[in-house]
C-alpha cells in the first residue's frame, strides 16, 4: 500500500511540473531572464525555508547538525541541477511545452534513475529480482516512449512552415533547442544524486520529530539553494547585459501582476520537489525507481497541456498520432515501473 501512495505522490509532483510554466505565459513587458529570476526566488528561497519549517521540527537546528560534507555535496549537486534547470527554461522557449518536457525529462529520468544505484554499487543485485527486472524494463519504456515524442518533434519540423510554427511556439528551433535539451536533461538529473547524498540530512530530520512523508523537505532547503545560486547569477548577468533590470521598474508592464503569476509559477515549481519527497519516503528499497516515475508523469502532464493548448496546431494526421502514441508510451512506462515497485514491497 505504501508504494501505491508513493506512486499517487509522484503524480502530484508529475502534476506541478508539468504545469509550472503556464503562469509564465501571463507574463508581460518582461524579459525571459527578469520573470524567472523572480520565479526563482519562490521556488528556491522562499518555498524551501517556509514549507520547510512548517514541516520539519527544528529545521535550521537539523541543517546546523548536519556533516559539512553532507551539506557540501548537496548543495553542489544543487549547483548543478540549477545549470539543468536554466536550460530547461530555453528548451520551453525553443521546443514548446509538450516536446521540451518529453527530451529534457526523458534523458533526465534515465541518468537520475541509474546512476545512484550504479555509484552506491547496489544495481547488480537490483537487476537481480524479478521487480528490479520489471522496473528496469519500465525505463526502457520510457526511452521508446521519448524517441516517439521526438520522431512526432521531427515531423513537426518537416511538415509545418516557418510561419505555422511560429504561430503556436514563437521561438520554436528544434535544432537548437534538441542542443539544449540534452544537456538539460542531463544535468538535471543531478537532482537525483543531491537527494542521495542528502540522505544523513533526512535522518537527522527523522530524528528531531519530522514525520517520514517530510523528512526530505530539510534536504531540499540545500539542494534548492545550490539550484538558486547557478540561476540567479546568470540571470542577474542577463539583466546588466541586456539592460532588463529596468522591467522591474517599468511603467508600461503590469509589475503586481507579473510578480503573482512568477510566484504562482515559482511555488507550483517548487511543488513538484515537495510532492517528489513525499513519494520517495514511500519507495522502499526501490526509492531510486521513483525518478523515473516523477519524470514520466511531469512528461505526461505537459505533453497533455501542449495538446490543450494547440502547441501541435497545424500538424498532420500522421504527426498527432505518433505525439499521441509517444505520451502513452511514457505513461505505460509509469505503469510498469510502478508494478515494478509493487512486488518489490
Amino acid at each position: 500500500m505504501a508504494v501505491i501512495w508513493g506512486v499517487i505522490l509522484h503524480a502530484l509532483g508529475g502534476f506541478a511540473s508539468g504545469s509550472f510554466y503556464l503562469p509564465y505565459k501571463k507574463v508581460q513587458g518582461w524579459a525571459w531572464e527578469s520573470y524567472w529570476l523572480v520565479g526563482g526566488i519562490v521556488s528556491w528561497l522562499i518555498a524551501p525555508l517556509v514549507l520547510g519549517s512548517l514541516t520539519v521540527p527544528h529545521l535550521f537546528e537539523v541543517l546546523r547538525q548536519a556533516p559539512p560534507e553532507t551539506l557540501m555535496w548537496a548543495y553542489i549537486w544543487g549547483v548543478l541541477w540549477g545549470v539543468g534547470g536554466l536550460t530547461f527554461g530555453l528548451s520551453m522557449r525553443y521546443l514548446g511545452l509538450s516536446l521540451g518536457m518529453a527530451f529534457t525529462l526523458g534523458l533526465c529520468a534515465v541518468f537520475g534513475t541509474l546512476v545512484p544505484p550504479i555509484w552506491q554499487g547496489t544495481f547488480p543485485s537490483l537487476i537481480q529480482s524479478a521487480s528490479g527486472q520489471v522496473i528496469v524494463s519500465g525505463l526502457a519504456v520510457c526511452v521508446i516512449g521519448i524517441v516517439i515524442c521526438g520522431l512526432a518533434g521531427m515531423m513537426k519540423e518537416k511538415n509545418l512552415t516557418e510561419e505555422e510554427k511560429k504561430a503556436s511556439i514563437s521561438e520554436f528551433d528544434i535544432r537548437k533547442g534538441l542542443l539544449v535539451a540534452v544537456f538539460s536533461g542531463i544535468m538535471s538529473a543531478c537532482f537525483s544524486f543531491g537527494l542521495t547524498a542528502g540522505e544523513p540530512i533526512a535522518k537527522l530530520a527523522a530524528q528531531h520529530g519530522a514525520d517520514p512523508l517530510f523528512v526530505n523537505n530539510a534536504t531540499l532547503v540545500v539542494i534548492l539553494l545550490g539550484g538558486l545560486t547557478t540561476n540567479a547569477i546568470w540571470t542577474i548577468y542577463l539583466n546588466i547585459k541586456n539592460k532588463t533590470y529596468t522591467d522591474y521598474l517599468n511603467p508600461t508592464a503590469p509589475a503586481l501582476r507579473n510578480v503573482l503569476f512568477c510566484a504562482a509559477a515559482g511555488l507550483t515549481w517548487y511543488l513538484q520537489f515537495f510532492f517528489y519527497g513525499m513519494g520517495d519516503s514511500k519507495m522502499g528499497d526501490y526509492r531510486f525507481s521513483g525518478w523515473t516515475l516523477h519524470m514520466a508523469f511531469i512528461i505526461a502532464f505537459s505533453s497533455l497541456w501542449g495538446l490543450y493548448l494547440h502547441e501541435w496546431r497545424g500538424a498532420n494526421a500522421s504527426t498527432m498520432r505518433t505525439i499521441r502514441l509517444g505520451i502513452l508510451t511514457v505513461v505505460l512506462s509509469t505503469v510498469v515501473v510502478g508494478y515494478g515497485n509493487y512486488l518489490g514491497s
